[in-house]
């Protein structure tokens, strides 16, 4: 008895040990997880920050790319030739002459400098005439802007490889140097003066509070600081004014311009900071009664344990694929878009190939991060439904539009199958749009050398149903019940080749279910999977429309139509 009773306060002890164990192991990995959101929302806040200031530079330097195309030396020749610069220059000066972020326009050749000898000339841009004219006397603030600019290009000028430089004056002017590289010469020099308050009044204040709005919902106040005069110019909340108490957080300089202006941001009571703290308390308060009962607490904290494993490793692997999936279509139109502004690639066959592949790496990453945003929005539970009554043969027909060309250039063939006459349904087109789109963007990816998609319209009692069929590797039956999980993924070896993140699904099934209706999947490995998109007909429009000429192809070998 007293062996057996020592046993059992023996494998108490352990067993108390073990919750203690386990519970600290737990605590720690939720204020690891809190630590992490909180640093991801710092992360967030910081990209949106550094996504500003570039937008502000674009803005500044957007009228100027035409010159990166031109032959510096041969402006310069025209213009001692004929007095005046070519027509192409000269439409880059009346496109910046019309933003109204730049005031006056000034030129002046490398040498002599007019703010040093009265006797060399200094013209001024006319935008009536479009074109210079020389002006009387040196003029102090395009003299500061020039006199920067000369500076700079006397250290750079050896190294330099491209026609043009941009010198900032901090807020009042913008120089741009003309550079012939091949002869390593500064010809001229190109002063903008900057409009300070329409630049604050209508770009950068307006540009806040559009990025970053009201601070109560974005977690964020944002202010636009110069600290050379400690002024305050600009804020992205109206509400919130800026006091030496708040804590300065995150600190953004604007790229190569605007140097004494600092974006300053403070983060506030962000609603995902907030709903981090709430888990955190939630769970502490379930670990504590869980060590009041522990048998149960084992349990509890045995299957919390293995679910939060599984969901850091899913959300480990989804951000690990998704950042490496987003930098690959950002290197490629970052490659191209580099030699075409570099003026390397003169071919206009090339040129076409290059703006083609921009073109269709820019697609792919808007379907990435327009599913990011559909699942982000599914999580803060602000996705938006506006049911209309509206005819299904059309939706259906303006997926297949969208995607023909597409499906056609990878050999699939397109099976439509639209009754001419069918009953209304009350849904948000957007949302079947969207759910249409993952279901084919699936049927293509585990097609597997099976290229047939059948998409059929069909009425089944009270409801109406969109149908979409392939005939791929299809899904394990003890495997369909998960598949509409966020995050998660079908494991086998066509799947590891192929790229996904687990969301498609999981945001057919949420908007399905946002319209009323509801998801149906068959399948069976290597017979392909139908999913079935099931809504009920609308009573109050019974009446069944015909449909006029379809507007899609019939031929076969691309897709056809039935009906």
């Amino acid at each position: 008895m007293i062996r057996n009773r020592s046993l059992r306060l023996l494998f108490f002890g352990i067993g108390l040990a073990a919750v203690f164990v386990l519970t600290g192991m737990n605590v720690y990995s939720l204020f690891q997880l809190r630590e992490s959101t909180i640093e991801a929302a710092y992360d967030h806040k910081r990209n949106q920050l550094d996504d500003f200031t570039n937008h502000v530079r674009y803005r500044f330097f957007q009228p100027f790319r035409g010159i990166r195309k031109l032959d510096i030396g041969y402006l310069q020749n025209f213009r001692e030739k004929h007095g005046h610069f070519p027509n192409n220059f000269m439409e880059v000066m009346a496109q910046a002459d019309k933003d109204s972020i730049f005031g006056d326009i000034y030129y002046a050749p490398d040498s002599p400098d007019p703010c040093l000898d009265p006797q060399a000339p200094l013209y001024r841009y006319h935008p009536s005439q479009e074109r210079f004219y020389p002006v009387q006397g040196a003029v102090e603030l395009v003299c500061d802007g020039m006199g920067l600019a000369r500076s700079r290009m006397r250290v750079l000028i050896d190294d330099y490889r491209w026609n043009n430089k941009s010198t900032f004056d901090t807020h009042r002017s913008m120089t741009l140097s003309m550079i012939d590289p091949d002869r390593r010469k500064v010809s001229g020099h190109l002063t903008f003066l900057i409009d300070r308050e329409y630049l604050i009044r209508d770009v950068l204040e307006p540009g806040l509070r559009d990025k970053f709005g009201d601070s109560s919902e974005s977690g964020v106040a944002v202010w636009l600081v110069d600290y050379m005069q400690e002024e305050i110019l600009a804020g992205s909340d109206q509400n919130l004014q800026y006091s030496r108490d708040l804590q300065i957080d995150l600190r953004q300089r604007f790229p190569d311009l605007l140097d004494n202006w600092v974006l300053h941001a403070s983060m506030v009571d962000s609603p995902t900071i907030l709903a981090s703290n709430a888990s955190l308390r939630r769970n502490l308060i379930v670990m504590v009664m869980a060590l009041l009962a522990l048998i149960g607490a084992f349990a509890f904290i045995y299957v919390t344990s293995r679910k939060e494993r599984e969901l850091i490793q899913r959300q480990s692997g989804f951000l690990a694929n998704i950042t490496h999936e987003l930098k690959t279509p950002l290197s490629a139109m970052q490659a191209a878009g580099e030699n075409l502004s570099d003026g390397r690639v003169r071919d206009p066959e090339r040129i076409r190939t290059y703006g083609e592949h921009i073109y269709n790496e820019t697609l792919r990453l808007r379907k990435m991060i327009d599913k990011l945003l559909d699942i982000a929005r599914q999580d803060a539970g602000q996705t938006l439904v506006q049911r209309t009554v509206c005819d299904p043969g059309p939706l259906l027909e303006e997926v297949v539009d969208t995607h023909s060309n597409h499906l056609d250039s990878l050999g699939f063939r397109l099976n439509v199958s639209i009754p001419e006459k069918r009953p209304f349904i009350r849904v948000d087109s957007d949302h079947i749009t969207t759910m249409l789109d993952n279901l084919i963007d699936n049927a293509v990816k585990y097609s597997n050398g099976q290229k047939q998609i059948d998409l059929e319209l069909q009425q089944d009692d009270g409801d109406l149903m969109f149908k979409v069929r392939d005939t791929g590797i299809g899904i394990p039956a003890k495997q369909q019940k998960r598949i509409f999980e966020k995050f998660y993924r079908v494991e086998d070896a066509m799947t590891a080749r192929t790229k996904g993140h687990g969301l498609g699904l999981s945001i057919v099934d949420h908007l399905v279910r946002l319209n009323g209706g509801t998801v149906e999947v068959e399948s069976a490995p290597g017979t392909g999977t139908t999913f079935t998109l099931r809504f009920p007909i609308d009573t109050s429009e019974q009446a069944d429309v015909p449909t006029p000429e379809s507007a899609l192809s019939a031929q076969t070998g691309r897709y056809a139509t039935q009906g």
